[in-house]
């Protein structure tokens, strides 16, 4: 179990700039958490009180809107961190947090991990490294949201799963993450009838094809011209 935390520790983005001694620190002080499929991490204006970051599973990150609806922000796969930039502030989490699959979870206490912040200055640079490349990556993606037409947003969306979790097959590019219109919608700030609307008419002209596994980009040039617009 030890190694298996000490690899994840060294390959995740957050962690992975800091010194592999002080990673060293961490193991003892790490712990693994399960959740099912559907069951809340974490929840928006909930106290920011530990680290988490996924060992295995997916997990969806979303805020809701004042009318109600909710707006997936980001889908975290292994290695992947959630809600750091909260933890590291001291802030309540501004979004929430649910398993997608079944997830396991190694989780730091934000005392404890402070603590050796305070004790381990090294630490500090290593993370603030991880945490700037995090908050980037969530404030393009809100500027994503907030803007332009639902199809490209919905393209790019495609294009980012294709660049994260994408492999030849099946005549293209398959992404092995299955996520329900809703989902798609929650994804690019839409609605679920703008969202099946948009995947039918892809699926007739050949350019993303949905299967229960997932989904098989079938043209991705003709996506990226999409996104493009």
């Amino acid at each position: 179990m030890d190694s298996r935390i000490a690899q994840l520790l060294g390959t995740t983005p957050i962690f992975r700039k800091i010194p592999a001694e002080d990673r060293a620190r961490l193991l003892p002080h790490t712990r693994i958490q399960d959740y099912r499929r559907g069951e809340q991490i974490f929840s928006e204006g909930s106290p920011s009180d530990r680290f988490y970051l996924i060992a295995s599973g997916r997990v969806k990150v979303f805020k809701t809107a004042p009318s109600g609806k909710d707006v997936i922000l980001e889908i975290f796969g292994v290695g992947d961190p959630l809600g750091a930039v909260a933890v590291y502030e001291g802030w309540p989490f501004p979004a929430s947090a649910v398993a997608l699959d079944d997830t396991t979870c190694l989780t730091i206490t934000r005392s404890v991990f402070f603590d050796l912040l305070e004790a381990h200055p090294t630490l500090v640079r290593g993370l603030l490294l991880g945490l700037t490349h995090r908050l980037v990556e969530l404030t393009n993606r809100l500027t994503e949201l907030t803007g332009g037409r639902v199809e490209p947003r919905l393209a790019r969306v495609f294009l980012k799963l294709a660049g994260d979790v994408g492999k030849p097959g099946e005549g293209g590019t398959f992404i092995p993450t299955p996520l329900s219109r809703q989902e798609l919608a929650d994804l690019t700030g839409t609605t679920i009838e703008t969202a099946i609307r948009i995947m039918s008419r892809w699926g007739k002209q050949g350019i993303v094809l949905t299967k229960k596994e997932g989904f098989v980009l079938l043209d991705v040039h003709a996506l990226q011209a999409i996104a493009a617009t």
